[in-house]
């Protein structure tokens, strides 16, 4: 027996395990984490070793794309077992079989227009008629006849009264998805898989729940603790998109579990405050301090809370996330291009070049994300060569209102604020902000949609702002009508308290105990962020010490040794080999 034959006989790559490797093989592009370690190792080498390609795509997704458009085309493979093909549909039923089909497609690009997105209800919702039956040409009697899925991530066939059932529940609840602009067919039909495949059943363990609840006492607890040691003070509150607290902690542990190491925050005012100390861990004793106005950095030229600046090492599944917060001055989305630059210095410092480790994300309010040249400009340069920085994660703090101005037919000229992302083909994602299981769910779509294709993604956090602009203003002489609504609306932290209880997770009398606990630990002036790290190193800091404490103005040397510029110019001066003036 021949080496080569024998090889064949033993080895674990033979063609009798072809479907079982191909699985693996599959498993692995989706996410390497769910396959063992010896094989993730052995598909990173396949990868390391062919240098001239980008990274291999799953082939699922493309094989049902292709067998779906053979559906469509009304191809049917040959019947095996029976030795003939099957019979055909007749013109009538091929008629609704497509019906069926464009009905699917028109929930995929158009039912974000019917989705529960508006905490407030402020609006009714439009007339959509693409998602009506009769706009297809199907009627009351169809609902029960089975209908082939095509390219739906179900069963391959069910009756239209379930598929209806189903594209409601993915495309017309709580999440408004705006995906069916990408032209790459890979990224859709991932997206689609997320989407569809869970339904809006989002099946997050009582553990998780509780600690969401958590966060949200937080977020909420702490604006309710400025509110009344602090009354009157300019804080711009949170209160109506608490939401975000736990997004962004859920945002921070799944991204440090996937390998991120670095993490650059930029974002306006309303909320600052409530990230600094929930997420940030900036101590409560410092930030009263500031609010009385007897605190001092003794290194800054002065400004005000709610334009400063934090960072600190989080705790996370794969180890610690340096997370930094970027200084913002009063103009909303200038920091923008900042963070991006940010990201982009510290990846090269890391060798970095992919964003695998380092993560920016943008934090902004509806009217600015709309309205400011600033951001299309940064998204545009998005997926440049020279300012690349793997995919930014947009999350909008949408309530509604921007300063004064409620409709938005008198803000812009779009349906949504998000309009602008489109043309870098950004997936948008609309979320009610009264749903926190929604807000996770899209959290961790939008997280790993930006590492699986490195490119930007946008939530849009819908919700309301339950104080004035700044908390020294009265909104009802401007917005009566809103204002009447939100007096009326009960707070996120309430509702999902409601519903954990009705759930048997949690009582009313837990939930009463998790504020009062959070309100003594901010008595206490104790850290009330999670998994904050103290005094830990990292190899990739700069020491600023020499610049602290130091004057504008303070002599600097400059000077440059001329062996240096010598150098400098040589280097210059060398032509790339074959380049000819």
């Amino acid at each position: 027996m021949s080496v080569f034959e024998q090889l064949r006989r033993s080895s674990y790559l033979s063609g009798s395990n072809a479907a079982f490797l191909e699985q693996l093989y599959e498993g692995y592009l989706q996410d390497p984490e769910s396959v063992p370690a010896p094989w993730r190792l052995y598909f990173q080498g396949l990868e390391a070793g062919d240098t001239q390609r980008a990274r291999d795509i799953p082939h699922g997704p493309i094989r049902e794309e292709f067998a779906a458009r053979a559906r469509l085309s009304g191809f049917r493979a040959p019947a095996v077992a029976a030795g003939k093909a099957e019979a055909g549909l007749s013109p009538e039923a091929a008629e609704k079989q497509a019906a069926a089909l464009r009905l699917i497609n028109a929930y995929r690009v158009r039912g974000h227009q019917a989705a529960n997105i508006d905490p407030l209800q402020l609006r009714e919702k439009q007339e959509i008629p693409d998602l009506d039956l009769s706009f297809h040409k199907l009627t009351e009697a169809d609902l029960d006849r089975s209908f082939n899925t095509g390219s739906l991530f179900t069963d391959e066939q069910l009756p239209l009264r379930e598929i209806i059932a189903l594209v409601q529940d993915v495309y017309a609840d709580t999440i408004g998805s705006e995906y069916m602009h990408i032209t790459d067919t890979v990224e859709k039909r991932w997206i689609q898989e997320r989407l569809e495949r869970l339904r809006g059943r989002f099946n997050y363990s009582a553990e998780q729940k509780i600690l969401l609840l958590e966060r949200l006492t937080a977020a909420e607890g702490l604006e309710r603790y400025l509110n009344s040691k602090y009354v009157g003070q300019k804080r711009f509150s949170l209160e109506g998109g608490e939401a975000m607290i736990p997004m962004l902690d859920h945002l921070i542990q799944r991204a440090g579990s996937q390998g991120v190491k670095e993490m650059v925050m930029g974002m306006a005012h309303r909320g600052r405050l409530n990230v600094l100390v929930n997420i940030l861990g900036k101590s409560p004793a410092e930030l009263f301090a500031e609010f009385e106005g007897n605190f001092t950095h003794g290194y800054s030229s002065g400004d005000v809370k709610y334009h400063m600046g934090y960072s600190s090492d989080i705790q996370t599944p794969g180890g610690a996330v340096h997370l930094a917060l970027a200084f913002n001055p009063s103009h909303l989305e200038i920091v923008n291009p900042v963070v991006e630059g940010s990201v982009r210095a510290r990846m090269q410092r890391r060798k970095d070049y992919l964003g695998q480790q380092v993560m920016p994300i943008l934090i902004h309010g509806d009217a600015a994300f709309a309205g400011q040249g600033v951001v299309m400009e940064t998204l545009q340069l998005s997926q440049a060569r020279g300012f690349y920085t793997g995919g930014t994660v947009h999350i909008i703090v949408n309530n509604q209102i921007g300063f004064t101005t409620s409709n938005p037919l008198d803000a812009r000229s779009t349906l949504y604020s998000t309009e602008v992302a489109k043309m870098v083909q950004a997936p948008i994602f609309h979320v009610n902000g009264d749903d926190p299981e929604a807000v996770l769910f899209v959290t961790e779509l939008a997280l790993d949609f930006r590492q699986r294709f490195k490119k930007d993604v946008v939530i849009d956090l819908v919700c309301y702002r339950r104080h004035g602009h700044n908390e020294a203003d009265e909104p009802s002489a401007t917005q009566p009508m809103m204002y009447s609504k939100i007096k009326a609306h009960l707070p996120v932290r309430e509702l999902y308290a409601a519903k954990l209880e009705e759930e048997g997770i949690y009582s009313a009398g837990d939930a009463d105990g998790l504020a009062q606990r959070y309100r003594d630990a901010l008595d206490n002036g104790q850290i009330v962020a999670r998994g904050i790290l103290e005094g830990l190193h990292n190899q990739y800091a700069i020491d600023w010490t020499p610049y602290l404490k130091t004057k504008w103005d303070e002599p600097a040397d400059t000077t440059v040794p001329v062996a240096k510029i010598r150098e400098l110019q040589e280097q210059l001066q060398k032509l790339p080999e074959g380049f000819e003036l």
